[in-house]
């Protein structure tokens, strides 16, 4: 019963990061004076739907997601409500609108976590036996500001640095220390196959207003620059197929980090709410961002390869044929949902072994 729960859960959060998205288009298609033939929340067949002025406003049974359908979105339509009549920026502007809805999502939710959990400053508490950070002359207390010429803001971005770089090359940390930077260079070593640097963390940080305006803008920026990392390694083949995840991979993971944050509350029921709510938090920040990033993707079937059009359209003041961008978008979609089918059965896979 306790991962049927879980489950639900995570769809009604997956399906809320992908609603909020529509809704930016949905905002700005209006702001814009197109029609929005229907705006759905969730996917599959209706259960309740109205229609006020242009729009029919539905709800679905699967709480998943959701969409706005516009008006001359997929057709030359002449109509000076129609969505293909609109000059290039309004339209640029709509395209625009979910992935920004995503990272202003990220960003709100984030002042939420670290205005009650505080932030992760890279500040090193201590270091494991034979840490070769140590012996390179880090100290306790130094504020780790730099990972081979990338600047550092929190800790969880040496973690990541360190996850990537695991060929055992030489590391270079920078550091702020007594008012002055001091800069030290080590071979990482190996434990339990992996490459480490043998710091810890100061822990978080608890944070005034405007230190949790500017963590999490750093936030943001750090989901953002993690996601680019991973698609980055992705496509040069240090990460494979076998590292992506689909809706019932993030789903599963989502209902395991349920599970752990209840557990971790040994028992107490307030304290396994509240855990349980902060770990949702923290999932709803990495999704939403995730999507964000994803969607801006210069492929046809995404926002960013709409965009793309839509910026070639402005600068040489030629339109690509919609009929051509619609066939070109479809067979984007097809690969697209190719690659999911394959990332769902690996999920799958997964789950079951």
């Amino acid at each position: 019963m306790s991962t049927v729960v879980n489950v639900i859960i995570a769809l009604l959060v997956f399906g809320a990061i992908i609603f909020f998205h529509e809704f930016g288009h949905f905002l700005f298609a209006k702001k814009n004076g197109i029609y929005v033939n229907e705006f759905a929340v969730g996917m599959g067949p209706t259960l309740f739907s109205f229609t006020k002025k242009e729009t029919k406003y539905s709800l679905k049974l699967i709480p998943m997601g959701g969409y706005c359908m516009m008006l001359g979105e997929e057709e030359d339509i002449d109509d000076e409500h129609s969505f293909s009549s609109k000059s290039v920026w309004a339209r640029l502007s709509v395209v625009l609108a979910g992935p920004v809805f995503n990272f202003i999502l990220a960003f709100l939710l984030a002042m939420i976590l670290i205005g009650v959990c505080g932030y992760d400053l890279p500040k090193v508490k201590g270091f494991a036996e034979n840490s070769p950070a140590k012996e390179a002359g880090l100290k306790e207390g130094d504020i780790i500001t730099g990972f081979n010429g990338h600047t550092i803001y929190n800790f969880r971005e040496v973690l990541v640095y360190m996850q990537f770089h695991q060929e055992g090359e030489e590391i270079t940390l920078t550091a702020k220390r007594n008012g002055g930077e001091i800069s030290c260079s080590f071979m990482p070593i190996q434990k339990d196959g992996s490459y480490v640097m043998g710091i810890y963390s100061d822990g978080r940080t608890k944070a005034g207003f405007l230190n949790i305006i500017k963590y999490s803008a750093l936030e943001l920026r750090y989901q953002i620059k993690t996601t680019f990392l991973s698609l980055k390694y992705l496509i040069g083949g240090k990460l494979g197929l076998k590292n992506l995840s689909g809706p019932v991979g993030i789903v599963s993971m989502m209902s395991d980090t349920i599970d752990e944050a209840k557990e971790s509350a040994d028992g107490n029921a307030s304290l396994a709410v509240v855990n349980v709510m902060l770990n949702i938090l923290n999932f709803c920040i990495l999704l939403s961002a995730n999507l964000g990033v994803m969607n801006l993707l210069p492929i046809p079937a995404l926002d960013g390869g709409r965009a793309v059009f839509l910026i070639f359209e402005g600068i040489f003041k030629k339109k690509l044929p919609t009929e051509k961008e619609a066939l070109v978008t479809t067979i984007s979609f097809m690969l697209l949902i190719g690659l999911m089918i394959i990332v769902m059965f690996q999920d799958v896979a997964r789950i079951i072994h």
